[in-house]
């Protein structure tokens, strides 16, 4: 059996720095909430959750005809752990890891998130992490053996306390566009300097 990991894509942010919901501005005539969307389903996972919230409504159409499964969280202003738990509970019992991946991290691709899954198979009881520069973070695939860890999360730091945590084993994967993501307008124009992989 091919070891696969569900994807749990977060989008449910207010795009405060943006001025408007970013997940629906668009790159090469696609919005990043769908490109992001395809990025997950082409890594070909067991499944992928997308967790929304600000603008649920006008986001969830751009999802209509991909197999993902959607959760609204209610309370995502309440910081971004909010929509990791809404995610990690979306998940089926047998679910063997999650790969947590923002949105709005334009520079990914299926192929990215492949290398991540490809580390991943040979040490499943690993965390495997990004790494871009001295940034470790998302994507990340953390096991399920973490989940309840991912639940005791507050506030909106996501999980980036347990990947720079020193008891936990971690596998890095040097993936220069996981430093990238769009908080503001002008860095859509930045993106044209990455390729990615796929």
């Amino acid at each position: 059996m091919i070891l696969r990991p569900w994807v749990v894509l977060l989008a449910a942010g207010g795009s405060r720095r943006f001025g408007g919901p970013k997940l629906l501005a668009r790159v090469q005539r696609e919005t990043l909430l769908r490109r992001a969307a395809r990025a997950a389903v082409g890594c070909r996972p067991a499944g992928c959750v997308v967790v929304l919230g600000a603008h649920a409504h006008r986001l969830q159409r751009e999802l209509r005809d991909l197999p993902v499964a959607v959760v609204v969280n209610r309370r995502w202003r309440y910081g971004l752990s909010g929509s990791l738990r809404a995610g990690i509970a979306a998940l089926p019992q047998g679910a063997r890891a999650a790969l947590v991946f923002l949105a709005d991290q334009t520079a990914i691709g299926p192929a990215e998130l492949a290398l991540l899954i490809a580390a991943w198979r040979r040490a499943p009881r690993a965390i495997v992490a990004a790494r871009a520069g001295e940034v470790r973070g998302p994507p990340a695939i953390l096991p399920r053996a973490m989940f309840g860890a991912l639940r005791r999360l507050r506030g909106d730091t996501g999980a980036k306390k347990l990947l720079a945590d020193p008891a936990r084993y971690v596998i890095e994967v040097e993936i220069p566009g996981a430093g990238h993501d769009v908080d503001r307008p002008v860095d859509l124009a930045q993106f044209a300097g990455f390729r990615v992989l796929s």
